[in-house]
């Protein structure tokens, strides 16, 4: 019966705990929903969620059928990414330093989460590492005798499912600060501490991409 399956148990699980290892170490998007969450509530840091899963889905189904490939070959297409990628960070770092005040009253309004799930999205999308990871990283687990393919597409829905799951834990104890965020001063002290993080992830995002 496990032949038939487009992966074994073994490298299913071996897999998903590699997954985990990489979505537990900090990064772009573990900062900045963080950032969100913290300041503009759990709802709209579960749209960024949203956004960021969808970002993921979408590389790895394009790695599948090798378009991430051609990224990782053209230097230009690679650079392009890499350096658009690094300027929407600080674009991001740079409006939640500008952000309102008051964390509760925002979280209250009926703005659209819409922007979130953008902002999710387009960030996994100019990220050449995550393209890396599924032309790189994600090959060395597939199994002779099994259709590529359908190994590739099933070890990319288990990737995803990881990193949302990561993503919903950050989110939800990142919004656990809100309440405490309702005091202007200590809303703006936090805002500026997580935007100048995500700053500084989006400076070592250009280094560590580097080729």
């Amino acid at each position: 019966m496990e032949g038939l399956l487009p992966v074994s148990a073994a490298t299913l699980v071996s897999f998903t705990l590699a997954s985990l290892l990489i979505e537990l170490t900090p990064g772009p998007n573990m900062t900045y929903l963080a950032l969100v969450a913290a300041q503009e509530g759990r709802r709209k840091g579960y749209a960024t969620v949203a956004g960021v899963a969808l970002g993921l889905a979408v590389i790895g189904f394009a790695a599948a059928f090798g378009v991430a490939e051609l990224v990782q070959a053209s230097p230009l297409l690679y650079e392009g990414l890499r350096w658009a990628g690094v300027v929407f960070l600080l674009f991001l770092a740079w409006d939640g330093w500008r952000g309102g005040v008051d964390v509760v009253a925002e979280a209250g309004r009926s703005a659209a989460g819409e922007k979130y799930f953008a902002r999710g999205l387009i960030t996994n999308l100019l990220n050449p590492k995550a393209a890396v990871f599924y032309v790189a990283v994600l090959p060395t687990f597939l199994e002779a005798g099994r259709p590529p393919l359908a190994q590739t597409l099933s070890l990319t829905t288990a990737y995803v499912v990881v990193a949302t799951l990561v993503h919903v834990l950050i989110v939800t104890l990142a919004g656990a600060l809100e309440p405490v965020l309702n005091d202007a001063r200590r809303e703006r002290l936090a805002r500026r501490v997580l935007s100048g993080l995500l700053a500084l992830v989006a400076v070592w995002f250009g280094w560590s991409t580097a080729r």
